[in-house]
């Protein structure tokens, strides 16, 4: 299971590492190693809510998303973002882009850094609506219940999420924008450039998530029918219908995912910059990650790791809203990679810890009253 999972991902890395050392020696070498790990170490919460949307999908849908998937993350994110930053912050035609990023390292690291505002802005607002829509929905199971219950009840307020968006835009265009960081420690007015790229990335994310929701809603409601058609057909002995609504549905939540990886590449990129400006080592390192952090979302899936670990998925969009705020904070002051990345693993690991102890009350409530069918809900302890 776990070589046919991640095999893929081994084969690259061997690759991708044989690369770097062929084109740089063992500094590249190193350099690609340490890449890789960063985009892991940054990615892990990025791999649980995946999860949780790609669980949802037929075995086909999981392979796009482990092919396709992989190769719009790997060059479109980690090779062709960056160059596409470039020309547009320049003004310049994508040839050249590429010629720069190739021939002028120094150049093309100031030109991307000086682009850092209008980045963090749009995949900050994009992963800020992902945690307020998730914090806000009403939900069964519970993490830290004394947030997240009057939080739900806030939620049933109509447009909640996107007023508390345009409110935290708002004030970050009025704040950190007109101080925003600039390449060799100076600072400029982005106050415009930011309050654009967040309605922007506000506007990417209530279309794609909002197409994506209402075709799983479609397809949900067709599983019903059919359900209901399937056991029609076994009491008149007529053939059974098949859904026929799985394709778009899928298709639009595979669209969201490729959205969701791409707001969560923005810090794997821009960070990359502390390490190398070279554009080579820098997509073999992030695609090494890159192809990781999609085997370990489908490993996920297929061991059925959130079903048994149902705190994970709050602990990981836990991680979203503190990466959409160092996000926002970035556009003013720099923020060591390290410090993001160990948010992540610090929430992901405190939400496993309270899902084991979780399970393990469970069990032995059940060791207690083994006539009882009934399975109480047991708190976390926060």
């Amino acid at each position: 299971m776990l070589l046919k999972t991640f095999g893929w991902s081994f084969a690259i890395t061997a690759l991708g590492l044989a690369a770097a050392a062929v084109y740089g020696g063992w500094t590249a070498f190193g350099i690609v190693a340490i890449l890789a790990v960063l985009e892991i170490s940054l990615s892990f919460d990025n791999a649980v809510v995946n999860a949780g949307i790609l669980k949802k999908m037929n075995a086909f849908w999981q392979k796009i998303f482990l092919t396709v998937g992989v190769l719009i993350a790997v060059f479109g994110m980690r090779l062709v973002f960056p160059v596409v930053i470039v020309a547009i912050s320049a003004k310049i035609g994508p040839i050249d882009a590429v010629d720069l990023a190739l021939n002028d390292k120094d150049k093309y690291q100031q030109l991307v850094t000086d682009a850092h505002p209008s980045i963090a802005a749009f995949g900050g607002m994009f992963l800020l609506m992902i945690f307020l829509d998730f914090i806000f929905e009403d939900r069964d199971i519970q993490w830290l219940r004394w947030i997240e219950r009057p939080l739900a009840k806030l939620g049933k307020v109509d447009m909640l999420s996107v007023c508390i968006a345009l409110i935290v835009l708002l004030i970050t265009s009025m704040t950190f924008a007109v101080h925003a960081h600039q390449h060799g420690g100076g600072h400029a007015d982005k106050a415009q450039t930011v309050l654009v790229s967040g309605i922007a990335g506000l506007i990417t994310y209530m279309i794609v998530g909002g197409l994506s929701g209402y075709f799983e809603d479609r397809l949900e409601e067709e599983e019903e029918r059919e359900h209901e058609a399937e056991e029609e057909a076994e009491r008149t002995g007529k053939q059974k219908p098949a859904i026929v609504l799985a394709g778009q549905a899928a298709f639009f939540m595979f669209l969201y995912l490729e959205v969701l990886d791409a707001s969560f590449s923005f810090d794997g990129v821009i960070g990359a910059f502390a390490i190398t400006n070279d554009i080579v080592l820098m997509a073999l390192g992030l695609g090494i990650g890159a192809m990781y952090v999609r085997s370990l979302t489908v490993y996920l899936v297929r061991q059925g790791t959130l079903d048994d670990y149902v705190y994970l998925e709050h602990g990981a969009h836990y991680a979203i809203g503190a990466l959409a705020v160092i996000l926002m904070v970035t556009i003013q002051y720099e923020i060591n990679e390290v410090i993001t990345g160990l948010v992540g693993v610090v929430l992901i690991a405190w939400s496993f810890w309270s899902s084991v102890r979780r399970n393990k009350a469970l069990a032995e409530a059940e060791g207690k009253a083994p006539a009882s069918d009934e399975k109480a809900e047991v708190s976390s302890g926060v």
